[in-house]
């Protein structure tokens, strides 16, 4: 059973200026993650712009991120869909291609139940022989998994985590202390509360700010690890400026165009999905400025 732990980037999608795929960054951006010390990779989340990439594109995202990480971390796929058995289908695909882990958002647009999440979630942990990380993110997908439903799947022996994008601290800190007496492990979707998720026994974060400071985000962890907490915290409430300009667009949209002002062909988020006013920019480009000098990296 592979390990769910650390700082796992939610890599974003490379895009030419047309839209299509940079394959050859992608390659480029996952070398970047891995030698700054990322405990995983997590193709195609939300700043993977999974929401609005074709089944071949994640396939061929996949391939070429596990031909790149060639076994250095583990490679998670998101490969939830609306529906079930699309989402066995796209888990079976991952499973082929050599995924690792599968990250399955809770089904979204036609609010779901709880008894319908969790009867979800079961039938396809059992027609595919991976470990499962279960994805709530209540904010895009319209329906909160219930603690009580975590608990649950938690007894499932291949679902082995979660990560909860909620915002809500007593929602992630219910699942982690539901789940405790099972191989379940909890991870923040948030990272302003990744410190937070450690302190209550969590094991990390899914960090979108990893795509701009990897190395910021792994010395969060790996500074707790070594027990400085209050380190940790400085480290912590670093990242607190560049989530400032969240308020421009998007937040996939504002990473990628971060990643791009310091330096990296990563290209546009894919329209109508790419817009920021000028003041949004000029505000990225000095908190960028401001954080260089500060030796965020």
């Amino acid at each position: 059973m592979i390990e769910i732990k650390g700082i796992i980037p939610p890599i974003l999608t490379p895009m030419n200026e047309d839209e299509s795929l940079n394959l050859e960054e992608l390659r480029n951006q996952v070398n970047r993650q891995i030698e700054a010390g990322v405990h995983g990779i997590f193709c195609f989340g939300t700043n993977g712009e999974c929401y609005i990439l074709s089944d071949k594109e994640k396939q061929k995202i996949l391939e070429v991120t596990i031909d790149e990480a060639k076994g250095r971390v583990p490679v998670y796929a998101g490969t939830g869909c609306v529906g079930t058995k699309d989402t066995i289908r796209m888990s079976l695909m991952a499973k082929e291609v050599g995924a690792d882990i599968l990250s399955i958002i809770c089904p979204y647009f036609a609010a779901a139940s709880q008894d319908e999440i969790y009867e979800h979630f079961k039938a396809v942990a059992e027609a595919v022989d991976l470990p499962i990380v279960v994805y709530n993110i209540p904010a895009r997908t319209g329906v909160n998994i219930a603690p009580a439903t975590i608990a649950k799947l938690a007894k499932i022996d291949n679902i082995i985590g979660a990560k909860d994008s909620s915002g809500n601290f007593d929602n992630m800190l219910q699942y982690i202390e539901l789940s405790k007496n099972e191989n379940f492990n909890v991870l923040s979707g948030n990272d302003s509360l990744i410190l937070w998720n450690l302190l209550a026994g969590g094991v990390g974060g899914i960090a979108g700010i990893a795509n701009i400071y990897p190395k910021t985000m792994v010395s969060l962890y790996e500074t707790f690890v070594m027990g400085d907490v209050d380190r940790a915290k400085e480290i912590q409430d670093s990242i607190r400026n560049i989530r400032n300009n969240f308020k421009y667009g998007n937040p996939n949209t504002i990473v990628k165009k971060a990643v791009n002002l310091l330096g990296y062909p990563v290209g546009p988020c894919r329209a109508p999905f790419n817009y920021i006013c000028q003041e949004g920019i000029e505000a990225i480009k000095k908190t960028l400025e401001q954080d260089t000098a500060n030796s965020m990296r």
